[in-house]
């Protein structure tokens, strides 16, 4: 191409170089200094996260370590025994941080074990939590079908299972067409279930060993306790006769009893009807 006539003659009298870029030349030093630009960027994002590792990774391993769980006490769990419980709970390796463990278990999930309530976690310092369990009020438990349905004072069935519970009475003599889980028990009387309640406080007040709590077509009650058949009929209060049950059921020890009426007891009576087995010569 030729240069304009005025700036050719510039050129020509040297007021003006011409300067000319040979491209291959040109095109080399642009791609080297791309490149240094390049590594210029990857070096200082590589700085930036060793950077991030370093602020992250040093907190996460002083947490780590300073906030390990290496104590849980339970409370208030009668169904289960501690270590029953902890098994429940500790299950991943996060649950072994106290920290994750209050988090998890008052905000994030709450886990469900049979015949427990709800569960209260508190952090007593970086390495104990405190558990305390509440379980759910049982007033006894039906069999069906090979399984042992427990409910509550209102009649809601709460839990299944296939063993019995100790301290929970089998109710016997109640009339049912089906049961469902979460849902009340249908029976032929709405009452029974105060009445079960009832007697199931008073069993517990007087630490009886009662295993059968059992209604007759009249509603009358016999209770077996220690291997005894208790005869306590229908009455507007309980306290009088089973308060009274316990001391009564030790002096008859070694009388081979194995029936005992207090339909008609009053507190104090001297005398009661029992029935003991015959002795084998």
């Amino acid at each position: 191409m030729q240069l304009p006539e005025k700036l050719a003659k510039r050129v020509s009298s040297g007021l003006v170089q011409k300067w000319t870029c040979h491209n291959h030349n040109c095109g080399g030093m642009m791609r080297m200094r791309w490149q240094r630009d390049i590594n210029s960027v990857r070096k200082r994002m590589f700085r930036g996260v060793i950077l991030i590792l370093l602020l992250l990774g040093i907190p996460t391993l002083l947490f780590l370590f300073t906030c390990s769980l290496k104590k849980v006490v339970v409370e208030g769990a009668n169904h289960y025994t501690e270590d029953q419980i902890k098994d429940k709970l500790l299950k991943t390796k996060v649950d072994f941080n106290s920290v994750l463990f209050y988090l998890k278990y008052n905000f994030i999930s709450k886990p469900e074990i049979p015949f427990v309530e709800k569960l209260d976690v508190e952090l007593v310092n970086n390495h104990t939590v405190l558990v305390t369990v509440y379980e759910k009020k049982i007033a006894g438990c039906v069999k069906f079908m090979g399984e042992y349905l427990y409910f509550d004072k209102d009649g809601m069935v709460v839990e299944s299972a296939s063993n019995k519970l100790k301290n929970v009475p089998e109710i016997q003599g109640l009339q049912f067409s089906e049961i469902i889980l979460h849902q009340k028990l249908k029976v032929q009387s709405n009452s029974l279930y105060e009445v079960i309640m009832n007697i199931s406080n008073l069993v517990n007040k007087y630490d009886l060993d009662v295993d059968v709590i059992t209604f007759d077509k009249n509603y009358e009650i016999t209770l077996l306790c220690d291997g005894v058949n208790v005869l306590i009929g229908k009455k507007d209060y309980y306290d009088e006769a089973l308060s009274d049950l316990k001391n009564i059921l030790i002096k008859s020890k070694g009388t081979r009893l194995y029936e005992l009426d207090m339909r008609e007891y009053v507190k104090g009576s001297k005398y009661i009807i029992g029935k003991s087995k015959k002795t084998s010569n």
